[in-house]
């Protein structure tokens, strides 16, 4: 076998283990190596090289790794918890900066439990305890779980794997869905926190690579996670193995119209305090991709002509500088994403007019040569109106700094998934809006899912800059998150993920997105109602023009 390492050929004429046959190259990484891609898929170790190929070494650092980094910790801290308080219903709940919150559902969290579990979790790392993965016939694991009493990786054996698998770390087994540390020496840097009403598991700070002391988090993200989570946890689908069930007993149209009623209430909910506030002339909607921005314009819209409020929407992207007067990022390339892409000068201007009462000629901005133009598109706001506007600046007081803020009323929108694999492995609410956008990029643009992975760590990386840190200046959250939505979506998006060969860097990425849509049952499209949020991405909406 021929493989590549930092443009280097090794020879080997058998199948080894990775860790062996590049013992020294690993030894003298700069980091503490996690591990490897080998043919664009994410490997252990302990994966043998079994055929040509490139291999590539990763730490915390990369994007992968710290996804490996997170899995390990939460693995060390449930085996930590286990022998130290086996009784303890645990639960990893959602992310924050830093570190993943859990609760315990049938104990109180208290210091001296939290001190314990952290000083198990550190001799477990001192160790450096092999971790193994194991695998079993569907058969043998179903004869497994008869005699153990737990859930833990049990949602394998429901879905359509030939191979069931847990990790095992001495005799203590659970299932984390990918890869995962070899032994747990990796986590040099963790820390445990009492928090609320349960715990933080930290981690590093991708910037500084120190664990951050201050729990400072969005109190209003919180909030609009914690109701989610509490609503769907009373339903008993707070798990992808308990939606499934639901599923199953055919009660899909129930958790269908009870999804829409969740979604149309807190709409209401928003147009009702929009009412009340009374000087509210402009509304400003802003959320990362795939986040449901324009269904929850047009729903808002509608919600607040039951009050006699009638919106106007206005675009921000009329409102670009001219393309050479556009700032470029470090690379050269034009920066379209930055605030000061926008002519804010002009945008201020005509908002002024607009809410004084006066007549504005509004801009066209022609996005092939890169100019605005002017078509004789007119707009006057009267006393009964108010404009909508939408964009990924909206929280940002510099986009409308002309506008008093009495005047304005903000929305964040995010799709906040609440809905956990099972009880230690989370789904990122970036997936989900990740698997939304390859859906509606791949029906409504023509792209396929290759091109929108490829395109989503430039999208990340300005949600990162421009949305996130102002989410916490927003007037009221909407959490756009639809608790069945994977299980209709993966009709859509497997298809388009097993298109990318292994030639491709992104094949990694798509197999895991495959691997978790494989999790999730069966869910007929057609049931969805015509005015729902999730018709943005699957197609059929009564809103659309």
């Amino acid at each position: 076998m021929k493989i590549i390492y930092n443009n280097k050929e090794y020879n080997f004429d058998e199948d080894v283990e990775i860790r062996e046959g590049f013992k020294d190259e690993i030894a003298n990484f700069p980091g503490e190596v996690l591990a490897c891609r080998y043919h664009n898929k994410v490997c252990s170790l302990k994966h043998k090289l079994n055929k040509d190929g490139e291999i590539e070494f990763f730490d915390i650092n990369d994007k992968d790794g710290r996804t490996i980094y997170i899995r390990g910790i939460l693995y060390i801290m449930s085996k930590a918890f286990l022998e130290t308080y086996p009784q303890a219903l645990l639960t990893v709940n959602y992310q924050l900066t830093n570190a993943m919150y859990c609760e315990i559902d049938n104990m109180e969290v208290t210091e001296e439990m939290i001190a314990n579990v952290k000083r198990r979790m550190q001799e477990i790392i001192d160790q450096d305890i092999d971790i193994r993965k194991i695998s079993m016939t569907k058969e043998e694991a179903e004869e497994f779980y008869k005699k153990e009493a737990t859930l833990r990786g049990r949602l394998q054996v429901d879905i359509d794997k030939e191979k069931v698998s847990l990790y095992y770390c001495e005799d203590f087994y659970n299932y984390f869905y990918g890869t995962m540390p070899i032994s747990t020496g990796f986590a040099k840097k963790f820390d445990l926190a009492k928090y609320r009403n349960g715990f933080l598991v930290k981690y590093p700070d991708k910037t500084t690579g120190e664990i951050v002391k201050p729990n400072t988090f969005s109190k209003k993200y919180m909030a609009a996670m914690d109701e989610y989570e509490e609503i769907y946890r009373l339903l008993k689908i707070n798990t992808v193995y308990r939606l499934n069930k639901q599923l199953k007993e055919g009660k899909e149209k129930d958790l269908i119209l009870f999804s829409e009623a969740l979604h149309e209430k807190k709409i209401a909910e928003i147009a009702q305090k929009i009412r009340d506030r009374r000087n509210v002339k402009m509304i400003l909607i802003a959320g990362p991709s795939s986040s449901g921005k324009t269904t929850l314009a047009k729903k808002l819209g509608m919600a607040l002509r039951v009050h006699g409020i009638k919106p106007v929407t206005i675009s921000v992207d009329n409102y670009f500088v001219e393309r050479e007067d556009n700032p470029k990022d470090e690379h050269g390339n034009y920066d379209f994403e930055c605030i000061e892409a926008l002519d804010l000068e002009l945008l201020n201007e005509q908002l002024v007019d607009l809410l004084a009462g006066k007549e504005v000629k509004l801009p066209t901005f022609n996005f092939s040569t890169g100019h605005k133009q002017y078509l004789g598109n007119t707009l006057k706001l009267n006393p009964d109106e108010v404009l909508i506007v939408e964009g990924i600046h909206c929280l940002n007081d510099k986009l409308t700094s002309h506008i008093p803020k009495e005047n304005k009323f903000k929305v964040y929108i995010s799709d906040l998934t609440v809905l956990n694999i099972d009880y230690f492995n989370r789904i990122s609410t970036t997936d989900t809006r990740l698997i939304r956008r390859i859906a509606r990029d791949y029906q409504f643009r023509g792209y396929t899912a290759l091109r929108t992975l490829q395109m989503w760590y430039s999208v990340n990386r300005g949600e990162q800059k421009y949305i996130y840190p102002y989410q916490e200046e927003a007037d009221a959250m909407f959490n756009s998150s639809i608790v069945y939505e994977l299980a209709v979506l993966k009709d859509i998006c497997i298809p388009l993920l097993e298109e990318i060969p292994d030639t491709e860097k992104e094949y990694s990425e798509a197999r895991r997105l495959i691997a978790m849509l494989k999790c999730f049952g069966d869910l007929n499209k057609d049931l969805i109602p015509n005015n729902s949020l999730l018709r943005e991405f699957i197609g059929g909406s009564i809103f659309d023009d």
